[in-house]
């Protein structure tokens, strides 16, 4: 399978990278990308792949959803912003329950849902460089669709220091939020990312397969009734006046009227 937003390669011991090829944009999740995250994590779920490795080219590992795709949303009818809602909630999902480790290494910076794909990761890996922060409600968003994943990795006490202002981080305060486990210099990174999938090409695949699910579900629950709750909280938003004039902002190049 190709892809036009992704390269994916595997290495002889059944290591797949999937790296993120959209630099131009800081791999923002446009809907393609993520219908093709969606695809390759239901594929490798299925095939004899051991350990998945998630990056990114460019100087952003992931800058969250494209906003020009969130913009589109304001403009649709219900049917349209839902089906929208479960593109995004469904790529997330696909990763949370892939049935392989899943590695992100984190070359630059993650904003929004990029730190959401850091918090559907059995580890992440990031540069000591790289910043973070959820972003949203400085455009009148919130972090809807990640928000179940945010909170099973931060928990939510660790999560409201950052869940709702916005704030850039450094990498340091990103591994006491829990969403990394380390931040290594750019030159360590490929070796701390190593030394996760190590371990695992020791380990019997189902038994790894059988742990993570079993895992999964000693934590939080997200089911269907939680997804389905972050979409409708999602595309509440898309429908409101402040995230028009939180994303027009953006494109305008101006600050939003409530910015002090």
């Amino acid at each position: 399978m190709t892809y036009d937003t992704l390269d994916v390669s595997r290495d002889g011991r059944g290591v797949v990278t999937v790296r993120l090829t959209l630099p131009e944009t800081h791999n923002a999740l446009s809907a393609q990308m993520m219908d093709e995250l969606t695809a390759v994590a239901g594929v490798l779920g299925g095939d004899e792949s051991r350990v998945v490795v998630l990056t990114g080219t460019g100087k952003s590992f992931c800058a969250g959803g494209d906003l020009r795709w969130m913009r589109a949303q304001f403009d649709a009818d219900a049917a349209g912003r839902a089906r929208e809602g479960k593109r995004l909630a469904g790529m997330l999902q696909a990763l949370n329950t892939m049935p392989k480790p899943l590695v992100v290494r984190v070359q630059g910076n993650a904003f929004g849902g990029g730190v959401g794909l850091c918090c559907v990761a059995d580890v992440a890996i990031g540069a000591d460089t790289a910043l973070f922060g959820l972003t949203e409600t400085r455009l009148g968003l919130i972090p809807a669709t990640i928000g179940p994943y945010v909170i099973a990795r931060m928990g939510e006490g660790r999560a409201r220091r950052v869940f709702m202002n916005a704030r850039r981080f450094d990498a340091s305060e990103a591994v006491d939020l829990g969403i990394l486990a380390r931040a290594v210099a750019v030159d360590d990174l490929d070796a701390a990312v190593e030394a996760e999938i190590i371990p695992y090409l020791a380990c019997a695949p189902g038994a790894v397969a059988d742990a993570k699910r079993l895992a999964r579900s000693l934590g939080p629950v997200i089911d269907e009734t939680v997804i389905a709750a972050t979409i409708d909280a999602l595309a509440a938003r898309w429908k409101g006046d402040e995230a028009v004039e939180g994303v027009g902002a953006f494109f305008d190049k101006r600050k939003p009227k409530w910015a002090k």
